[in-house]
């Protein structure tokens, strides 16, 4: 079983970062693999052909097995989830009488490119609201589903919601999808690296994740899976490196139409970043050496008996079965402010997020029982000094 990692990150001694959701800080090694990228580039002729493609490759490799993707080059390199969405958006065809499923406040860069395309083609962006209340996670599943039907061309949510960590049932969403013929594509970036998640049991068409969360890595980097449903479309760019033989520079000039196996496809354009692709090669590897399972079990060990003195203090939290154990949102007892909640985690150095209606709580491995306590403190505080006025 894990203990705490903080040693492996350069995190300031009196920071209580409980704020993985928001971005996770550096490792050592990501940070020492990123500062060797921008060194490598001192001497350009130290660069091969060969170096264009052998971490990127790695990359795929270590990301496919992390989900169970099976076949790496299945896996492509985005800099965004907006860009892995558009590319989605752009080879998925809806006509004017279908609709499109989203889940409520879910994040813009997984809602714009919907709207766009309904915009665009006349299709209905149908949103499916929560119920109201705390305990929310299983109804809304209940909700999604019962809003999917024969006129639904895609279902766009994801495994976690980034506002409060609710989690939805996404292998029972995305079997009613392929009931009806709807693609299923899920923004994974606030779940991938903190849960175990398995393409084949869920099998959705796409998954689009950000690097610089729950994968550890640098900012402006991430990685999509895309299914059979997208493998023959129109990439959002035509990059060279996406061709066959593109590892031969002395015959670029020959050009090809056709696209190496795969999403390959679909990566942008100098996906090699000698910088970001080192260094998100380096988060992977600490993922893969200490077992997702190992981390959620890790985060799980450190919120669950917080979350029941958090309850029994007022505050609202999802029941444990709906709620993922590294991503939480408490809303607030009576009296409590969150203005007021806010300025009391400041003073005590603790970082956590608001999100929607959420006071946003995300632990990792180089967090410990001491960073939870300090903020157990702070909320006890909050509900005191609110009795008391």
């Amino acid at each position: 079983m894990l203990t705490c990692q903080r040693h492996l990150f350069s995190l300031p001694p009196n920071l209580h970062y409980l704020n993985c959701a928001y971005m996770s800080p550096l490792l050592k090694a990501v940070e020492e693999a990123g500062i060797a990228g921008i060194r490598r580039k001192r001497d350009p002729s130290s660069i091969t052909p060969a170096a264009f493609f052998e971490d990127v490759q790695r990359v795929r490799e270590l990301f496919a097995r992390l989900i169970n993707a099976g076949d790496p080059y299945r896996i492509a390199v985005i800099p965004s989830v907006s860009y892995g969405m558009a590319t989605v958006a752009k080879n998925t065809r809806i006509g004017p009488r279908q609709n499109i499923v989203i889940a409520h406040q879910q994040f813009p860069s997984n809602v714009y490119p919907w709207r766009r395309l309904a915009a665009t083609t006349g299709a209905k962006l149908r949103t499916v609201e929560p119920p109201d209340g705390t305990v929310r996670g299983e109804a809304w599943t209940t909700r999604l589903l019962e809003s999917i039907s024969r006129s639904t061309r895609v279902v766009a949510i994801a495994p976690v919601h980034w506002t409060d960590g609710t989690r939805f049932d996404v292998e029972q969403i995305a079997a009613r999808a392929r009931d009806v013929g709807a693609a299923v594509v899920l923004d994974g970036t606030q779940s991938i690296g903190a849960m175990p998640f398995d393409i084949e049991r869920v099998r959705p068409d796409a998954l689009v994740c950000a690097g610089y969360k729950w994968l550890l890595g640098p900012y402006a980097i991430g990685l999509a899976y895309y299914g059979e449903r997208y493998e023959r479309g129109i990439p959002v760019e035509e990059t060279w490196m996406s061709r066959p033989a593109s590892d031969d520079f002395g015959g670029l000039v020959r050009y090809r139409d056709k696209y190496r196996p795969g999403s390959i496809r679909y990566d942008v354009g100098e996906g090699s970043n000698f910088i970001l692709m080192p260094m998100l090669l380096a988060a992977l590897k600490q993922i893969a050496a200490w077992g997702v399972g190992e981390i959620e079990q890790y985060c799980r060990s450190l919120s669950a008996d917080f979350r029941e003195e958090v309850r029994r203090l007022g505050y609202g939290v999802e029941n444990d079965d709906w709620q993922a154990p590294h991503l939480f949102g408490l809303r607030m007892p009576p009296g409590v402010g969150r203005t007021d909640l806010q300025a009391l985690l400041a003073l005590r150095a603790l970082s956590v997020s608001v999100r929607g209606d959420a006071v946003r709580i995300a632990p990792h491995v180089y967090n410990d029982a001491s960073d939870m306590a300090v903020l157990l403190e702070v909320l006890r505080e909050a509900v005191a000094t609110a009795s008391a006025t």
